[in-house]
């Protein structure tokens, strides 16, 4: 009986559990739908964000920057919007700043373009194979070749260079263009040094055609014109001398020294006349010699005793240093001139009263004529450019000069081979040299020792 008793407790405890046990499962599974069901909700919500925001990001990868990011029912999203959208309008700013800047830029560099297509001078940019890179309508113009077909081809192909001279040494030299051989044209070469370190050259080139023409005709018509003026000149010397003779009766010494001082003008001018000549004669630097053997002791003391009346009217004293006599080969007429005018400067910049020494020497392989003067002396600036064609320092102290003596001083020392340098302090002295190659020749022939 007990045990029917305890098997139906047991019974009924079971069957109690077990629905308890199936109300916890079915409240279980109650709230697991509900809390998916919101959660699902969620994902879907941040899944439809993220799509918007790939969206607006893939737009503005491509360039558009009016997309916004709308604002979204979900915790947090309000500030990420608001960030997103600010850094959006930044770049749509900046964006905005480098389309101006590209713009300015565009236009500097068509006005820049447009300025050097404009020059007279021609452009040509070119590699370290001397292939042409960049080339200005100018070149294309002179080469009569499109400007496209110009990349990339050799420079060489165009141009034909002086003897010895590379493109990238060109200075002012004088070239000559295969399609236009009629014109003279120059060029000059830079290094154009870039942050990627490769070699390329700017090779600026001149049409100096017009020039060249001008420069011969101006040359024609000054020689014409002094050789001229040498006539008159001449027979008004030849004239001052038949008076000084008395050909025409005696004269009084009043009359006898206004002679003499227009007969040392006259022949002042005559010189003059002659270095303008002279100078107009030079082409290229080469003058045309006729070599001799010249003793300077007897040829010094003959050029000071020509200059003597000159140096007398400032009291200047010639003095000429001597230590033994000395043979050179040279031009007699073209060496006197060199001296003449050395010692006609230093009568005029010497100071009056001072002595002015013509020194002869030899130093290895070579024979030196000093012309010294104490005056006013050359300045540092001026010291480069007083062999400059037309440069003079008459000007400054107001003098009559042409600037052509010291140039074509120059041009003659070059011509024997020799070197005509000047050392000076301002307001102390200025002296000359003048450097001759020496003679092989045993001197001790002509001294008869």
């Amino acid at each position: 009986m007990l045990l029917e008793v305890l098997s139906y407790i047991f019974d009924e405890n079971a069957v109690f559990f077990i629905h308890v046990l199936n109300l916890f499962v079915l409240v279980t599974l109650i709230i697991l739908f509900v809390f998916a069901r919101r959660t699902g909700r969620n994902w879907t919500k941040v899944n439809d964000y993220l799509g918007v925001i790939t969206n607006t990001v893939n737009s503005i990868r491509y360039g558009d920057l009016t997309k916004k990011i709308e604002k979204m029912d979900l915790p947090n999203s309000e500030q990420l919007a608001e960030s997103l959208n600010r850094m959006i309008e930044t770049l749509n700013d900046r964006e905005t700043m480098i389309v101006e800047y590209q713009n300015e830029l565009h236009r500097q560099n068509k006005f820049l373009e447009a300025v050097i297509n404009s020059l007279s001078d021609g452009l040509v940019i070119i590699d370290d194979n001397y292939k042409i890179l960049r080339a200005t309508p100018k070149i294309s113009e002179w080469f009569n070749i499109d400007g496209k077909k110009l990349m990339g081809a050799s420079m060489e192909d165009y141009v034909q260079l002086p003897p010895h001279k590379k493109l990238e040494t060109l200075l002012e030299d004088e070239i000559f263009i295969n399609a236009d051989r009629a014109s003279n044209f120059t060029a000059s070469t830079m290094e154009l040094k870039l942050e990627d370190k490769k070699k390329r050259f700017v090779i600026i080139i001149k049409n100096v055609t017009d020039q060249k023409e001008l420069e011969s005709l101006k040359e024609d018509f000054v020689a014409t014109l002094t050789h001229d003026l040498k006539v008159p000149i001449i027979a008004e010397t030849n004239m001052l001398e038949l008076f000084l003779n008395e050909s025409f009766g005696p004269i009084s010494e009043k009359q006898e020294l206004a002679l003499k001082n227009m007969q040392v003008s006259n022949k002042e001018l005559l010189d003059l006349v002659q270095i303008v000549l002279e100078t107009y004669k030079v082409r290229d630097g080469k003058i045309k010699l006729y070599k001799e053997n010249i003793m300077l002791k007897s040829f010094i003391e003959e050029i000071i005793e020509e200059m003597r009346p000159i140096a007398s009217k400032t009291k200047n004293n010639l003095e000429f240093i001597l230590t033994r006599d000395i043979r050179v080969v040279a031009d007699r007429i073209q060496l006197k001139r060199v001296i003449k005018n050395l010692i006609q400067n230093a009568i005029s910049y010497g100071e009056p009263n001072s002595p002015i020494e013509i020194k002869i020497g030899e130093i290895p392989k070579y024979i030196v004529i000093h012309v010294k003067d104490y005056g006013k002396g050359i300045s540092e600036t001026d010291i480069n450019k007083i062999f400059n064609k037309y440069y003079s320092a008459a000007k400054k102290f107001r003098k009559i000069g042409t600037g052509l003596g010291l140039y074509l001083a120059l041009q003659i020392v070059k011509s024997h081979g020799g070197e005509l340098s000047v050392e000076s302090e301002e307001g102390n002295y200025t002296e000359f040299c003048i450097k001759l190659p020496a003679s092989t020749v045993n001197i001790n022939m002509f001294l008869g020792e």
